[in-house]
């Protein structure tokens, strides 16, 4: 795994994503889900390239029902993407990392004007 991905937790969630001064993009996976192991090179390139930018992290269903329920979270693998604490964007089941890329691209502040 990459150094530049986040753990989530139910201890950590309100800091970590709800407290976060960037956009967070997480991953709901289960280690028991083959399609959720399908996305991890795109969730892990995705921390690489936007480190700095977006935090981006992963939480284990299974071992953190509480933020899992909190979601309603009933398919994985998901990936939300959350802005000031708020649900931004949701995708489930595998997708291209271009997909999570041009969803990620409204809530990257890439401090230039010609947007």
């Amino acid at each position: 795994m990459s150094e530049k991905l986040a753990y989530f937790t139910d201890q950590n969630w309100e800091h970590e994503v709800i407290g976060a001064s960037k956009p967070v993009l997480v991953d709901f996976w289960a280690e028991w889900c083959a399609p959720c192991h399908m996305m991890d090179s795109t969730i892990e390139a995705l921390a690489r390239e936007l480190d700095g930018q977006i935090i981006v992290g992963k939480l284990n269903i299974d071992d953190n029902a509480v933020v899992a329920n909190r979601y309603g979270i009933l398919g994985i693998p998901a990936v939300i993407v959350f802005k000031d604490g708020e649900v931004k964007e949701q995708v489930v089941g595998v997708t291209a990392k271009e997909n999570l890329e041009a969803l990620l691209k409204k809530y990257i502040d890439r401090g230039d004007t010609d947007a």
